[in-house]
């Protein structure tokens, strides 16, 4: 991390070519993510409320808590992972201080509704069916912000506003 820090990464084509790469693998991540939810719902909370509760149109059951602690159970490390490779990486790029607090507890704050939604949904109310598309889609802009920031800050070498990486604003 020294070398994004004090911008010497720059001279150090294996560095840029681990984190370039790195962020290729992850944008695919992203985009799988999309498959992922909309195989089994959509942005209309009556799609996540049948995914969850079940439906008996489709002769859906409703999802079992056994099944549910399994996905969770693997997501919750693997969003805790890239999420702070991600926000990591993101202190380096030249954003003020507060946006760069905002994007990071905003991310992390969409995981959680996202994750935690589907169980407020099952085992508590319907209602919160609106929670789980906001924090799919919270989610989602965060990460494909913070990939496109990333990348960008790769690209030019963060050179620019250097001094803005780490500034205290």
């Amino acid at each position: 991390m020294k070398y994004m820090e004090r911008g010497g990464y720059e001279s150090q084509p294996l560095m840029r070519l681990t984190l370039g790469l790195s962020l290729a693998l992850l944008f695919g991540f992203w985009l799988t993510n999309f498959g992922l939810y909309f195989t089994r719902m959509s942005l209309r909370p009556s799609s996540v409320v049948a995914y969850y509760n079940g439906s008996e149109e489709d002769f859906r059951p409703p999802r079992s808590t056994e099944s549910m602690l399994e996905t969770t159970h693997m997501h919750l490390p693997m969003m805790a992972l890239v999420l702070l490779l991600l926000t990591h990486l993101s202190i380096f790029v030249p954003l003020p201080r507060r946006a760069k607090t905002a994007l990071i507890v905003g991310t992390f704050a969409a995981a959680a509704l996202q994750e935690g939604s589907g169980w407020l949904v099952r085992y508590v109310s319907p209602w919160f069916a609106s929670l789980k598309v906001l924090g799919f889609v919270g989610l989602q802009a965060a990460v494909l912000f913070l990939l496109c920031s990333l990348a960008i800050f790769l690209a030019k070498g963060g050179s620019a506003q250097r001094e803005g990486a780490t500034r205290e604003e």
